[in-house]
């Protein structure tokens, strides 16, 4: 998995490209928290391009989302398959979780 990071004021988004397993998962939650050290407030995390996360990589997103409202901000998922959103429905992760189809459509709620 390789991740990008854009940064827009207090805005971080995410593009995640492949997998976030446990061999990646500490590499993507320490930039997101180093982007929230800094003041970033939202976090949009992009799957498009993924299409997979392990049970490490959901803890991840769960400590991440903790963080981030912890200090105000929030977590935002976008382009998640039809797999990965079923398995944010089975885990009942979407109550935790806003899930958008776009980012435009997670950045047109704050």
């Amino acid at each position: 998995m390789s991740f990008s990071l854009e940064r827009t004021d207090d805005v971080l988004i995410v593009t995640v490209d492949g997998q976030l397993v446990v061999t990646n998962r500490q590499e993507f939650k320490q930039a997101i928290l180093d982007a929230v050290e800094q003041g970033v407030k939202l976090v949009v995390a992009d799957f498009s391009t993924s299409g997979y996360i392990d049970s490490s990589g959901l803890g991840a997103l769960v400590s991440l989302s903790r963080r981030l409202r912890e200090s105000g901000g929030d977590l935002r998922l976008v382009g998640l398959n039809d797999d990965l959103r079923t398995l944010f429905e089975l885990t009942r992760l979407d109550a935790l979780f806003p899930l958008y189809a776009t980012r435009a459509d997670a950045l047109g709620t704050r």
